[in-house]
C-alpha cells in the first residue's frame, strides 16, 4: 500500500515538474503553476483510495463477481457445499466463513476477506456441478489454506486497488482531454515555435518538457499493470503453500490434485471473474497461456504457478501417503 502511494505520488507531483517547467517562462499576465496541487490532490485521493479499498475490497470483489451469499441452500448441491465449509473450518481451526456461489458454469473457486474472522468463500456453480464430495473438500481447503496465512487480506486489498487504479487513470484521462480542448483562450498570439522568453533556454526546457511528459504520460497508462505486478509477485508462491495446506486439512492430496485435473480440462474461461481479482483463484480465470509457462517472465507476469506442476506434487504427496500407509497407488 505503502508503494502504491509513492507510484501515484510520483504521478501527481511530475505533473505539477512538467507544469511548473512549461510555465515558468510564461508572460506575467498567463497562468504560472506554482504550488504543487496536482501531486497534493492525486497523493490524498491515493491515500484514502488505499484506505477504502482495504476496507471494502471483499464487498467489492463479490459484487463484482455477481455472487449471491448461501445463507438457506436451495438444492442439494449448496446444501453439500455448506456441509463441506463446516467441516474444513473446523479441520483448519477457523471460524466458519460467510459462503457464496458465483453464477458462472466455468469450474473455479476464491476466498477473500480481511482476516479469519472476516472470511469468505465463493466457488462457481461449474465448481458444484463437477466436484465429489472429496475434491470439493480440497478445494475449500486450499481457500481456507489462503485465510489462514492471511493471503486474502494482501490480495483483495491489491484486487480493489486495481480497480481504483483504473478509475483514477481514467478520471485523469478525461482532465487532460479537457485541458487540451479548451486551450483556445488567453490573449494574444503564441510566440514561434522553439522560442519563448527566455530565448536559448526555450529549446533546453522544451525537450526535457517534451521527455517527461512522456514518461508521465506511460506511467498513468501502465499504472494498473504495476498494481497487478504487486499481486502477481506473492500469488505464484502462496498457491503451491495453500496446495499443501489443503493436503495437510484432508490428508487426502490427491482429490485436489483430481480437483485441479477436472479444473484445468473446463474449456471456458471465468467470465464472472475480471482481471483485476484473477489473482485471487485457484484456478487462472482467464485461461491464459503464460499461466502454464515456467521461467523468469512466467514467474513475474502469471498469476498461478503450472497446472501440471501444481498437480505433480500433490500427486508425489499422495504417492508418498500411500507408499508410508503399506497402500498402493490407484
Amino acid at each position: 500500500m505503502i508503494g502504491f502511494v509513492l507510484f501515484f505520488a510520483w504521478l501527481g507531483f511530475g505533473g505539477d515538474l512538467i507544469f511548473w517547467l512549461a510555465t515558468t517562462d510564461a508572460r506575467p499576465e498567463r497562468y504560472h503553476h506554482v504550488f504543487p496541487w496536482i501531486g497534493v490532490v492525486v497523493t490524498v485521493i491515493a491515500t484514502f483510495g488505499a484506505r477504502y479499498a482495504y476496507r471494502t475490497g471483499p464487498e467489492k470483489v463479490l459484487w463484482a463477481t455477481g455472487a449471491r451469499e448461501v445463507i438457506d441452500p436451495q438444492d442439494d448441491a449448496e446444501r453439500l457445499l455448506v456441509n463441506v465449509v463446516e467441516e474444513m473450518a473446523i479441520a483448519a481451526g477457523l471460524p466458519r466463513p460467510r459462503i457464496w456461489v458465483v453464477p458462472d458454469d466455468d469450474p473455479n473457486a476464491f476466498a477473500t476477506g480481511h482476516d479469519p474472522k472476516d472470511s469468505h468463500i465463493a466457488v462457481t456453480r461449474g465448481l458444484l456441478g463437477i466436484c465429489n464430495r472429496d475434491e470439493l473438500q480440497a478445494v475449500i481447503g486450499h481457500e481456507l489454506g489462503h485465510v489462514k496465512n492471511f493471503d486474502v487480506r494482501l490480495m483483495t486489498t491489491l484486487a480493489a486497488l486495481v480497480g481504483a487504479v483504473l478509475l483514477m487513470r481514467d478520471g485523469m484521462g478525461r482532465m487532460m482531454r479537457g485541458r487540451g480542448g479548451g486551450g483556445g483562450g488567453g490573449g494574444g498570439a503564441a510566440p514561434p515555435a522553439g522560442r519563448s522568453s527566455g530565448g536559448k533556454k526555450g529549446g533546453g526546457a522544451g525537450a526535457l518538457i517534451a521527455v517527461l511528459l512522456v514518461v508521465w504520460i506511460i506511467s498513468w497508462l501502465i499504472a494498473p499493470l504495476v498494481t497487478q505486478l504487486l499481486a502477481l509477485a506473492v500469488s505464484r508462491k502462496r498457491e503451491y503453500l495453500a496446495d499443501a495446506m489443503s493436503a495437510q486439512f484432508t490428508r487426502n492430496p490427491l482429490a485436489l490434485a483430481s480437483a485441479l485435473e477436472k479444473i484445468e480440462s473446463a474449456a471456458a474461461p471465468t467470465t464472472a471473474i475480471k482481471r483485476g481479482a484473477a489473482h485471487l483463484c485457484i484456478a487462472d480465470p482467464l485461461g491464459r497461456r503464460l499461466t502454464s509457462s515456467e521461467g523468469w517472465l512466467a514467474d513475474r507476469l502469471a498469476t498461478h504457478p503450472p497446472m501440471g506442476m501444481r498437480i505433480s506434487r500433490l500427486k508425489g504427496m499422495g504417492y508418498a501417503q500411500l507408499k508410508k500407509e503399506g497402500g498402493a497407488p490407484s
